[in-house]
């Protein structure tokens, strides 16, 4: 949620932010000035009521240890009638701030500057691209086709089980779950990430703090007699972790890692781009999330993009990194890259990836603070990554390693898998 202190000092930065991201209701900011302007004005007379309530108070007490009752009963009747004109005047500020948190939250946040102008994922920036995509020749199977050779995954019995989109893995499939989610945590644990094993389900309060609420509940699952929301990502019980709390800057920065299976409604998704992994439920995911000093917060940005980038090239697998236009960006993100790997049987590029930077947009509604050496209070700003998601990185595993022997995993995931081939 953007700072109402914004409002007061740049309504043309934010209506050029908001413009980049392609937000269609423009108007808001001026409803939001308009009810700021009003709040602080009934603040100050509630003040100023205090103030007086305050002083009168004190008055009493000096006249009737003078003796002057009469002039005593006088001045509480004048403290009676400023109690009930500033009870009035709560009740008027708290209802004028429930109606401005109601506009400050259809607010996305504000894009960085760096932000390429766009609508569409055509006019995202690719600022690298790593690694030489493989020659399949004849070898072209997709990995749906492997799965089902390799009887690794049951596409139809997750059907059956379930509904489309919850795929059963089995054998070697459920063995490279297994692996990749265990290389992923002991990578981001090995570069000072601390793992958290979270809950798969949270309270509305979580939900909203990290903004999959309001207006995203028909993306999660919701199990609506606890009020319970199914996660779309770890990211959202790990960021959580710290909401309501104020850190020590002795402690920052704070980064977690946590496996979680994620899940996604996806609702209206259909077509050739869905078939297979590339687009299901309920999918696992390795996340990384970090909450650090608002002046180091674009520099732990670019740390984070280089250590996904170096998980991808253990892997072996051919990516690009895309700075995000503002057209395509999230609802919460400043600034997003997102990583692509080469899909060598379906010839195109599959999103694995996102790492953004939230700055203080989901601290500020989760009050996560931090206290510095100079014992001053500030928001801590979030960033978070994907390292990685599994189904499409399973996906270009399979088809970008396929060989007439089977499928040649990397020597980074020997180790975890036990052998070196999926045949």
């Amino acid at each position: 949620m953007l700072s109402i202190h914004l409002f007061r000092e740049g309504k043309e930065l934010i209506l050029n932010g908001l413009a980049k991201k392609n937000f269609a209701e423009p108007g808001l900011v001026d409803s939001i000035i308009t009810l700021d302007t009003e709040r602080r004005k009934i603040q100050a007379e509630n003040d100023a009521l205090a103030a007086q309530i305050n002083a009168a108070s004190k008055e009493i007490g000096q006249l009737m240890a003078s003796g002057k009752k009469e002039e005593a009963e006088e001045k509480k009747a004048a403290v009676a009638s400023h109690k009930d004109a500033a009870q009035q005047l709560a009740q008027a500020l708290s209802k004028i701030e429930i109606e401005l948190e109601e506009l400050l939250v259809k607010l996305p946040n504000l894009p960085h500057q760096s932000v390429p102008g766009g609508k569409t994922p055509e006019e995202n920036e690719v600022v690298l691209e790593h690694g030489a995509k493989p020659d399949l020749k004849e070898q072209k199977l997709p990995h749906w086709e492997l799965a089902a050779k390799y009887k690794m995954i049951d596409f139809e019995l997750g059907t059956k089980i379930t509904g489309s989109g919850f795929p059963v893995y089995i054998g070697q499939g459920a063995k490279l779950q297994r692996a990749l989610i265990a290389a992923f945590l002991d990578y981001n644990i090995a570069a000072g990430y601390t793992e958290y094993y979270p809950p798969y389900m949270v309270n509305e309060a979580s939900a909203y703090g990290t903004t999959q609420l309001p207006d995203k509940e028909g993306q999660m699952y919701h199990a609506t007699a606890d009020n319970f929301f199914l996660i779309p990502t770890a990211e959202v019980p790990v960021t959580n972790v710290y909401r309501d709390t104020i850190t020590q800057e002795a402690q920052l920065p704070i980064k977690m890692t946590a496996y979680s299976p994620c899940f996604r409604r996806e609702a209206g998704s259909y077509g050739k781009d869905v078939r297979g992994l590339n687009r299901v439920h309920q999918f696992d995911k390795v996340e990384v999330v970090q909450l650090v000093q608002p002046e180091k917060s674009y520099t732990v940005l670019e740390e984070m993009v280089q250590h996904v980038a170096g998980l991808l090239q253990k892997l072996e697998l051919p990516y690009r990194i895309l700075r995000l236009c503002g057209g395509d960006m999230s609802f919460s993100s400043a600034l997003t890259y997102d990583f692509e790997v080469w899909s060598a049987a379906q010839e195109r590029w599959l999103e694995v990836s996102s790492v953004s930077n939230f700055e203080s947009f989901q601290t500020n509604r989760m009050k996560a603070r931090y206290k510095s050496t100079d014992g001053k209070t500030a928001l801590l700003h979030s960033l978070n990554g994907s390292s990685l998601a599994l189904p499409r990185i399973v996906a270009c595993l399979l088809e970008n390693k396929q060989s007439p022997e089977g499928i040649r995993l990397p020597a980074f995931l020997h180790p975890y898998f036990g052998k070196e081939t999926i045949q």
